[in-house]
């Protein structure tokens, strides 16, 4: 039974959200987060900086992106079925030892003059089957962690150090970027992960034996659409998802492309720019973890979405950059509410027993960005950069209009069939 479906729900402890920080694990995976996060968002815009210098073209400064969502789509169930029936902890601990030996690998490559846009392809693809991990292993571990009560408050400070590192992240990579180099940036980040791998090494929590009957592939598939089946909540928040990626988070993907063509900044003044909606985000993350109740998930998800494709206009139309800022600072705060509501609602929707294979489904359908990198990269080529967010940001909107008996029980936070 989900937290929805209680006859008499408890209200979460205001005093949650500083409680958890209590607690030594959670601190061990919220860092771990917090620095995964700060390198993915690092990257994402040094990347792209890099790409477009060296190529001119918006197509595959969107590709960069699509390539780390790729293994989303093709891993997310995999790595439910492996989180039902392996060691979370075990797979933190191999993941964040691949992502230190590949920022390594990458130090060495730069630092040798040697550096390529297809090496950050490749590393771009291994980072991507790091992130599709994220839900069903650090993100399944946080809510055994916190519990289900207080997994709001859990996914809002979670949510709010990847809110953070997106205000810190791209900040400082455009300016190791414009005043030492690339090698800087992967020293850095090898660095970094080493620390996180040493906090997954030191997690205490040991998860309970899991069912024999969890046999494979097809049963954790087939277990997380019959959750999606029985819980309408759960299926409006998974189609959320859907529409979300591919109709309005690959537009951010266009700001280095704004930021050069548009509005006439340099690295280090793109990487600022692009810091305002993590600072957005880190605003409406820090908010969420007070205010948040389960009353309120549904319409701050759904309502975040709208918000983000309502102003996603304004950053692709504008000539000034306060103006530019100021629209990312609002996006920012509309991906923070569909962020932090996005895995609370699909753990406390999903019945316990199948709570893995639903963070497995969820992350399968992040996975479908690559549709929508792919289409914004084409019309951005097309059409320029501006046109092709704009288009994007009306298809959004267009379709979330159209599709609203799909997202509606998610909105009204309606329980499970038979609950």
């Amino acid at each position: 039974m989900t937290l929805s479906a209680q006859p008499r729900p408890v209200r979460p402890d205001p005093s949650a959200s500083p409680k958890l920080f209590l607690e030594a694990d959670f601190r061990r995976l919220w860092l771990t987060g917090l620095i995964a996060f700060f390198v993915r968002w690092m990257e994402i815009l040094v990347f792209g900086v890099f790409t477009y210098q060296q190529t001119g073209s918006a197509f595959l400064v969107a590709s960069m992106i699509m390539l780390r969502l790729v293994p989303l789509a093709v891993l997310g169930v995999p790595f439910g079925a492996l989180a039902a029936r392996l060691s979370r902890r075990v797979g933190l601990i191999v993941s964040m030892a691949v992502l230190s030996a590949t920022a390594l690998a990458l130090f060495f490559i730069a630092w040798l003059g040697q550096l390529a846009v297809w090496h950050l392809a490749v590393g771009s693809v291994i980072n991507g089957i790091a992130w599709a991990g994220d839900s069903p292993l650090r993100r399944g571990l946080i809510g055994d962690v916190a519990g289900p009560l207080r997994m709001g408050n859990a996914m809002a400070l979670d949510v709010g150090a990847s809110n953070a590192s997106r205000l810190a992240g791209p900040a400082v990579g455009g300016l190791l970027l414009a005043h030492i180099g690339m090698s800087a940036l992967f020293l850095l980040c090898a660095v970094l992960q080493l620390v996180a791998l040493a906090a997954v090494l030191r997690i205490q929590h040991r998860e309970t034996p899991r069912e024999a009957s969890i046999t494979g592939l097809k049963a954790t598939l087939a277990a997380g659409f019959l959750a999606a089946r029985d819980s309408p909540r759960l299926a409006g928040a998974l189609w959320i998802t859907v529409l979300f990626n591919i109709f309005a988070w690959p537009v951010l993907s266009m700001v280095p492309v704004i930021g050069k063509d548009r509005l006439g900044l340099g690295a280090d003044g793109i990487g600022l720019l692009a810091s305002m909606d993590g600072l957005g985000s880190l605003f409406g993350a820090l908010l969420l973890a007070v205010l948040s109740r389960p009353a309120l998930y549904g319409p701050l998800y759904v309502g975040g979405v709208i918000l983000f494709l309502s102003v996603l206009p304004v950053l692709a139309l504008s000539t000034h950059v306060p103006l530019s800022g100021g629209a990312l600072l609002l996006l920012g705060m509309g991906q923070s509410a569909f962020a932090v509501m996005q895995s609370t609602i699909v753990y406390v929707a999903a019945p316990p027993d199948r709570r893995p294979q639903a963070m497995g489904l969820l992350t399968m359908c992040i996975g479908t960005g690559p549709i929508g990198f792919l289409l914004l990269g084409w019309l951005a080529e097309q059409q320029g950069a501006s046109v092709a967010a704009v288009i994007s940001a009306t298809s959004g909107l267009l379709v979330l209009a159209l599709t609203w008996r799909w997202w509606r029980p998610c909105w009204r936070n309606e329980s499970p069939r038979g609950a």
